[in-house]
């Protein structure tokens, strides 16, 4: 019976096979249990061995890859400029804390943002258009075309990054945007007197019902509009730029003026619709900033000149710039010493970009402190155009300012801003757009006559 008999150790019993017997047992193999615990892992208890092979390959990955830290940056007084690294969710709140000024770091690019403007294919809109499109942003234009043109924002139409709305603000819209730059209303003395709202009362059926009801486009344009921009921006998390005026100091009794005076204001006189108009607009910018945390900037426009104004809209330097070309007399309101500053367009722009890409709300003045009175001007647009053109006077017009001239020391603290091109290097540029506007059509008819004979 004992050769019949084997060990689990593997050795036989005495006269076994390994003595000449029937039966001798395989030699064990080194590490044989692993091997069989493996088999019975993979047999029985096939998800925890799943879940066990999965931390693993976690902890190996999680051990072995670099540092997904990231670097540490200057803050945005140190020039860092957040926007390059704000989140793609451009309607998050992360935008408004990210969207600074200052530079970008060397090797990051600026992130590309969504930006509206309203008003955008008049005089300053266009020009505004043209430096953020420019910039790589992609561009939105909302315009109904009362005082804007097509024409001025007519060679961005090719553009994939423009895109232009027909629509009055005074209607609701939703856009998905960055950044807002609201713009429009009309800002000359013959829009707002004559041409400023839009409806909402039927009283009168003759031409005082015509003028009464511009007016009121006007102020609703002001209004309301205002009202549905800040609306759009609250919904969207954007932030929100209003474009107000140096018409909200009136007939200042503080020369130059600053932002922290209140002004002057007749508020029922011929221009309170739009000076009283800009001064609810900014109290609604604020309402909206205090009450609803929006991220708002202010901006106080001064007398602003250049391509593409619109030839006849009773501006003072667009009337003596198209009386002079037309070899019509100046026409001076007045007794000419009153006085008015002007800035070109570009230096505009410039300050209202600087605004919204910085960190303060305002309002800041911006305008060129270099102060003419309408006689000086004269005399300039004389001595660009035609030193022979003759001035005209005629009876001021009513709640006409007597002053006008902006403090921007707080702009030039604050952003970094002041104009750099002065009135003599501005005029002719303006000059000749004007000039190709207003004979252009006639020039080619002369030129084409001139071919054919």
């Amino acid at each position: 019976m004992a050769s019949e008999l084997t060990y689990r150790g593997g050795s036989a019993a005495p006269g076994s096979a390994s003595n000449g017997g029937e039966y001798s047992p395989k030699p064990s193999k080194p590490l044989s249990w692993l091997s069989r615990a493996a088999r019975y892992a993979a047999a029985e208890h096939r998800p925890a061995f799943a879940l066990a092979g999965m931390l693993f390959a976690a902890a190996l990955f999680t051990f072995s890859s670099p540092s997904t830290s990231s670097p540490s940056y200057p803050d945005s007084s140190a020039g860092f400029n957040r926007l390059a690294v704000a989140g793609a969710g451009h309607s998050s709140s992360s935008f408004r804390e990210s969207s600074v000024g200052g530079k970008v770091p060397l090797g990051l690019r600026r992130r590309a943002l969504r930006v509206l403007v309203t008003g955008g294919a008049g005089f300053v809109g266009s020009h505004l258009v043209d430096r953020l499109v420019e910039r790589g942003d992609s561009v939105i234009v909302v315009d109904n075309f009362f005082t804007g043109r097509k024409g001025n924002v007519a060679h961005h139409l090719q553009n994939p990054r423009f895109e232009v709305i027909r629509h009055d603000v005074v209607e609701p819209i939703l856009l998905e945007v960055d950044q807002i730059y609201h713009l429009a209303c009309p800002a000359s003395p013959v829009h707002y007197k004559y041409n400023p709202i839009k409806t909402i009362i039927s009283l009168l059926i003759d031409d005082w019902w015509l003028r009464f009801n511009w007016l009121l486009r006007w102020h609703k344009t002001n209004v309301v509009g205002t009202l549905n921009m800040l609306g759009l921006a609250k919904r969207i998390g954007a932030r929100f730029l209003l474009t107000s005026t140096s018409e909200v100091y009136g007939d200042p009794l503080q020369h130059p003026q600053v932002e922290t005076y209140w002004g002057n204001v007749n508020p029922i006189g011929v221009r309170s619709c739009y000076d009283e108009g800009k001064r609810t607009a900014e109290t609604l910018t604020m309402d909206y900033h205090r009450g609803a945390n929006l991220e708002v900037r202010i901006a106080r426009i001064f007398n602003t000149y250049g391509p593409r104004m619109c030839i006849d809209d009773g501006r003072v330097v667009s009337n003596f710039v198209a009386q002079a070309l037309r070899k019509e007399p100046l026409t001076v309101y007045g007794d000419g010493k009153q006085t008015r500053s002007f800035q070109y367009v570009s230096d505009l722009v410039e300050g209202l970009m600087k605004l919204m890409e910085g960190e303060h709300i305002g309002p800041f003045n911006l305008g060129n402190p270099g102060e003419f009175t309408m006689l000086e001007l004269a005399k300039v647009v004389q001595d660009t155009i035609d030193s022979e053109a003759r001035i005209e006077f005629r009876p001021n017009t009513a709640d006409d300012p007597h002053k006008r001239k902006p403090d921007i020391s707080r702009a030039k603290e604050l952003l970094g801003w002041e104009p750099k091109v002065p009135l003599h290097e501005g005029l002719p540029l303006m000059v000749t757009d004007f000039r190709k506007r207003i004979f252009g059509d006639q020039e080619e008819s002369t030129q084409t006559a001139g071919g054919l004979s």
